[in-house]
């Protein structure tokens, strides 16, 4: 079977990749003449140069393929408006390609975002398929406007919705600092009252996607693909320190004052550089949320879902590629 996949030079899009030439996938990549090919050199994956920018480009792409795997998005952007074009019209771009020049696909399959929704009210209620969207940001309202393009083409494609909260594992650069700071001997926490997250590692994840598009019952549905618990960033500090062969790290409280603070000055500074800012006011607003979690029930339900690695295996092995790769 032929599948394409969108983002696969990037963190998950690279794992997607493997496990499907692990599963006997003929596997195709859209990727600009000027992406980074690290994680598909040497593999039989057939490049073909394109974006998800640029319609034009995607017939080619399209040509026999029976399943696409759209994890392709904008995670960083100066504006509301650089999200959209990003996430919202690059999507529209995939299924109206899809639609014009793939007529034996089996599945589009959209990787989406927690953000999509909104933070949770409490521990005792996670956020599930059924919880009404209101995102909190820009980025948010971008991946539910994305959503909203794969819903629309439900009568006319077997779509699948995915929506990751957290991920981390081998190849995720995002939260590398978080991991420099854990090895200094300090464990951050934003605010002073207690923060839960959902986390799921980046190959859970991936094989998860994965399953969802091979499954006769996912067509024209929406799930949450995490780890079964919610984890305070205390936990996932220890666990962390524990990977270093640390028997003892130190707090660092961060007020969320000094969070937004920090934040606004990135965002304001970012207007210059080349790249837009990793923490932006937005993105404050984000982290210093109570409750971002998710339940996978309705996963585990329709196609068999379930977390395999457990944050203390996946943060150990995370850590051993990062130094293995020299990142750390």
């Amino acid at each position: 079977m032929k599948a394409l996949i969108t983002g696969a030079t990037g963190f998950i899009g690279s794992h997607v990749a493997d496990l499907l030439l692990d599963r006997g996938y003929d596997v195709r990549a859209i990727a600009r003449k000027t992406s980074n090919l690290r994680w598909l050199s040497g593999k039989n994956i057939e490049i073909i140069d394109g974006s998800i920018s640029n319609p034009a480009s995607l017939q080619k792409a399209m040509e026999d393929v029976e399943i696409v795997f759209h994890v392709a998005g904008l995670t960083a952007a100066r504006n509301a408006e650089e999200f959209m074009r990003g996430n919202r019209d690059g999507t529209r771009n995939m299924l109206e390609a899809a639609y014009k020049y793939a007529p034996n696909i089996k599945r589009f399959l959209h990787v989406s975002s927690l953000a999509a929704v909104r933070p949770a009210t409490s521990l005792d209620a996670p956020v599930d398929e059924t919880t009404p969207s209101a995102p909190i940001t820009s980025y948010g309202i971008s991946k539910k406007a994305a959503e909203d393009e794969v819903n629309n083409f439900a009568g006319k494609l077997p779509i699948t919705i995915v929506r990751p909260p957290a991920v981390y594992g081998p190849r995720e650069s995002a939260i590398l600092d978080f991991f420099k700071t854990v090895k200094s001997g300090f464990v951050p926490h934003i605010g002073f009252d207690e923060k839960h997250v959902s986390l799921v590692n980046g190959l859970d994840l991936s094989r998860g996607i994965i399953e969802a598009a091979e499954s006769s019952n996912t067509i024209g549905e929406t799930y949450f693909i995490s780890s079964d618990e919610f984890y305070t960033w205390e936990q996932i500090g220890k666990v962390t320190a524990a990977a270093f062969g640390k028997s003892r790290v130190f707090p660092l409280r961060l007020p969320h004052f000094l969070v937004f603070g920090v934040a606004g000055m990135s965002e304001f500074f970012g207007r210059f550089a080349k790249n837009p800012p990793v923490l932006d006011f937005e993105k404050g607003r984000d982290i210093t949320q109570r409750y971002w979690i998710c339940s996978t029930e309705k996963a585990k339900r329709d196609f068999g879902y379930r977390h395999q690695i457990s944050i203390e295996d996946g943060i150990r092995q995370t850590v051993e590629w990062y130094k293995e790769h020299k990142w750390l």
